[in-house]
C-alpha cells in the first residue's frame, strides 16, 4: 500500500497546499477506486495520512458522517454504507478530472506498463518508461511524439528481422526521390525514409494491411499537429485513444 499511495499522491495537484479535509476526499477515492475494496473507514483514511506523513484531520469519523448527508448549500460528497463510505459519483468524476485518470487512463497505463516486459534492451524500456510516465502526469503531446516513436521504430525492427527481402523488393521499385536508399542494410536506414513514404511502401510489399496503414496515416497525421509548437489542443481523450491504438493494432499485433 505504501508504495501505491505514493505514486497515488504525486498526482494530486499541490498537495502540501491542500487542507487536510480535501486531503480525506482523495484518500476516499484512493481506497475505493484504485485499491478497489468496497468502502473506505475512517481508519483507512486516518492510516493514509499517516503514510504519506501528512498532518491527518482532527475527527475523520465526524466529517465522513458530516459530508454524507445533504444540506441547504451542498449535496453529499460520500455515500454511506454498511462498511464505511464510498464517493458520490459527481464527486468522484471531479476528482479524476483533477488527477486526469479514468478508467481510459488506466487502461492506457496499464497496456504501456505492459509493454515493460515485453520490451528487450535498456534503453528501449528507459524509453519507454519516460512515455509512461509523460502520459501519466499528463504531458499529453510529449506521450503522442513518444509513442510514436516508439511506434514506427518497433515497426522497423519487426521489418528489418522477418520482412526485409519483402520491404526491399517494394523500395526497388520506388522513384520518390525523398527516398535515399535503395536496400535496407540495417535498422537506421529505415531513417532515410519519410514516415508517410515507409507506410506505403509497408503496405504496398504486404507487411501490413490496408487497415492498418489506415491507423498509421491518421496517427502520423495527429503526431505532426502537435509536434510542434502550436494553438492546438490534444485531448485527454485524443491522448488515450492515440496510445491505445497504435499499442493495440500495431505494437502488440507485430511480434519482433
Amino acid at each position: 500500500m505504501k508504495e501505491d499511495i505514493d505514486e497515488f499522491v504525486q498526482k494530486i495537484p499541490s498537495i502540501t497546499e491542500k487542507k487536510p479535509a480535501v486531503l480525506i476526499d482523495y484518500f476516499v477515492y484512493f481506497i475505493t477506486v484504485i485499491l478497489k475494496e468496497d468502502a473506505a473507514t475512517p481508519a483507512g483514511v486516518e492510516r493514509c495520512f499517516e503514510l504519506v506523513r501528512i498532518q491527518k484531520y482532527s475527527n475523520i469519523s465526524s466529517y465522513l458522517s458530516r459530508k454524507s448527508k445533504r444540506s441547504k448549500s451542498a449535496a453529499p460528497k460520500f455515500i454511506k454504507t454498511k462498511v464505511g463510505y464510498q464517493l458520490e459519483r459527481g464527486a468522484e468524476l471531479e476528482i479524476q478530472k483533477i488527477l486526469h485518470i479514468g478508467p481510459a487512463r488506466q487502461e492506457t497505463s496499464h497496456l504501456l506498463r505492459g509493454l515493460l516486459t515485453k520490451v528487450s534492451g535498456q534503453h528501449k524500456r528507459a524509453f519507454l518508461q519516460e512515455s509512461i510516465d509523460c502520459y501519466e502526469i499528463g504531458a499529453k503531446r510529449a506521450s503522442v511524439v513518444m509513442v510514436w516513436i516508439l511506434t514506427i521504430n518497433h515497426l522497423y525492427e519487426y521489418i528489418f528481422y522477418n520482412q526485409r527481402s519483402t520491404f526491399d523488393c517494394a523500395l526497388s521499385k520506388n522513384n520518390d526521390k525523398r527516398v535515399k536508399v535503395t536496400k535496407i542494410s540495417k535498422v537506421d536506414d529505415f531513417s532515410e525514409i519519410p514516415e508517410g513514404k515507409f507506410i506505403e511502401l509497408a503496405r504496398s510489399a504486404g507487411i501490413i494491411s490496408n487497415d492498418i496503414r489506415k491507423i498509421l496515416d491518421v496517427k502520423l497525421g495527429v503526431r505532426n499537429s502537435y509536434a510542434h509548437p502550436s494553438n492546438v489542443t490534444i485531448s485527454d481523450v485524443k491522448a488515450t485513444d492515440f496510445i491505445i491504438d497504435l499499442v493495440e493494432n500495431v505494437i502488440l499485433k507485430y511480434e519482433v
